[in-house]
């Protein structure tokens, strides 16, 4: 795809709110910088499971914060199930991250659209784990090594998800 045709949709991405903590002005986190450490936590899954750390040891993770209100994330979900399928037999592990107001949002989504990728619903707790960088959706890529191998702001279109795979 075009750069300017991903420039132009970052431009009018969906500024999403962000979590605060209590008594504080919501401040979105700062986009990791490549080749950045994550630390990742244990979180429970939308569909009563737990994402353990562990379960990305080795593996290439993909870290997606979404909504179910976002269009910008309607669009682009459907791609990481795509993605979701056709890799997770291959060393691909991906955690979506709900910053919906209630779980019950999120879940019902999920099960309206059949999407199967293992998705977490961002509790304040779970928020201080994993802070939402500015914008929706926002995507970032965990190498093998732990080590952040890509970030994104904005819509990833087909192309750019199917992508995302080369890092396995």
């Amino acid at each position: 795809m075009p750069l300017s045709r991903r420039r132009f949709v970052q431009g009018a991405c969906l500024a999403a709110p962000s979590l605060a903590v209590q008594g504080q002005k919501p401040v979105a986190a700062p986009m990791p910088a490549t080749g950045t450490v994550l630390r990742l936590g244990a979180v429970p899954l939308l569909d009563g499971g737990r994402f353990e750390p562990a379960q990305a040891q080795g593996k290439v993770l993909v870290l997606y914060w979404w909504a179910s209100w976002c269009p910008f994330c309607a669009m682009q979900s459907p791609e990481m199930q795509k993605l979701w399928d056709a890799q997770r037999g291959r060393g691909l592990q991906i955690l979506a991250l709900s910053i919906d107001k209630k779980p019950e949002e999120a879940t019902a989504y999920l099960k309206k659209k059949g999407y199967t990728f293992p998705a977490a619903w961002l509790s304040p707790a779970d928020a201080r784990l994993y802070p939402k960088p500015e914008g929706l959706p926002v995507t970032i890529v965990v190498g093998k090594d732990g080590r952040v191998a890509q970030t994104e702001k904005g819509q990833l279109f087909p192309e750019d998800v199917e992508q995302l795979a080369r890092w396995i």
